[in-house]
């Protein structure tokens, strides 16, 4: 997959985020989107997944030279944020059942496999109401890391995460993150990143 950004901006009335973003994201490349909370990671990355518009600029997406509209592109993409919200009435296993139903896992996962993966096997029929807010990021990050997608977001995946949880990170991701376009948006927490070669700092789009 190929995705490539032709200066791109965002604005909120008159004040702009960024602006003259101009990448090109390829496949098999992890990239680090760095910044201060506040400064437009997640905005860029929303840009990307095609939940919001660019206010200049365009974003192009293409898989072996044919390319993808933006209306179709949410198929190759899986999404992990600590404010993406779960269907908090599903129990571990149903989530991860009606999930499989939309975007699927990797072939060679089962839901038992998967659940296993998450460590929270004991809990795989609790309601996600009532996990704690670690537990829900593994499930936001399972569901995300482990879709057969070829382009991976993930923001800020390690809140919420103690550091047993960073360190599972961490495996999940050398185990089952890298063969695609990955991009991690972080506040320069290094242990979110440590695997991304490329790095883009959102404040050198800053508009002045």
């Amino acid at each position: 997959m190929r995705v490539v950004l032709k200066n791109t901006g965002k604005r909120y009335n008159r004040d702009w985020i960024f602006r003259n973003i101009n990448l090109e994201l390829t496949h098999g490349e992890g990239y680090a989107v760095l910044g201060f909370n506040g400064s437009g990671k997640s905005t860029l990355l929303q840009l990307i997944a095609g939940n919001q518009l660019a206010s200049e600029g365009e974003i192009e997406y293409s898989i072996d030279g044919k390319n993808i509209s933006s209306e179709k592109i949410f198929h190759y993409i899986s999404f992990a944020s600590p404010y993406l919200e779960l269907i908090e009435e599903y129990s571990l296993q149903e989530s991860l059942e009606f999930h499989a139903q939309f975007k699927p896992f990797f072939k060679e996962l089962t839901i038992e496999k998967i659940i296993e993966l998450t460590g929270l096997q004991k809990s795989k029929d609790k309601e996600l109401k009532y996990f704690s807010s670690g537990m829900k990021q593994r499930v936001r990050l399972v569901l995300a890391i482990l879709s057969d997608t070829p382009l991976l977001l993930l923001d800020e995946p390690t809140s919420n995460l103690d550091k047993k949880g960073v360190e599972w990170y961490q495996q999940l991701m050398h185990e089952f993150g890298m063969n695609r376009i990955v991009l991690v948006c972080s506040n320069h927490q290094q242990h979110e990143y440590s695997f991304c070669k490329n790095k883009i700092v959102i404040e050198d789009y800053f508009q002045s």
